[in-house]
């Protein structure tokens, strides 16, 4: 079942979060990750979430996802974009 990252995202460092930007993609290629979502218009609906920048991305799943985060190749991503945002980051399986 396909499992998907789905990140509500405030850039405070927009030059670091942009070096993040440039390399990640080969750590989600190399296991199976795509985006979906990738930042794009936000239109606020419903109970009072607005968040700025919006990502989501697809793995074939769950382990895949994880050994993608806990790996040592996204291991230095992954400090940099904790430095240069803040924000909330969860795991979900689905259709």
């Amino acid at each position: 079942m396909p499992a998907f990252v789905i990140a509500d995202i405030e850039v405070r460092d927009a030059a670091a979060y942009d070096a993040y930007k440039k390399d990640v993609g080969a750590t989600l290629a190399k296991f199976g990750g795509r985006f979906v979502v990738r930042g794009g218009a936000v239109k606020p609906y419903e109970g009072g979430w607005n968040p700025q920048r919006v990502v989501v991305i697809e793995f074939p799943d769950m382990a895949t996802l994880d050994a993608w985060y806990r790996s040592p190749e996204y291991k230095p991503l992954l400090d940099l974009r904790l430095a240069a945002t803040s924000g909330r980051l969860i795991a979900v399986e689905g259709a």
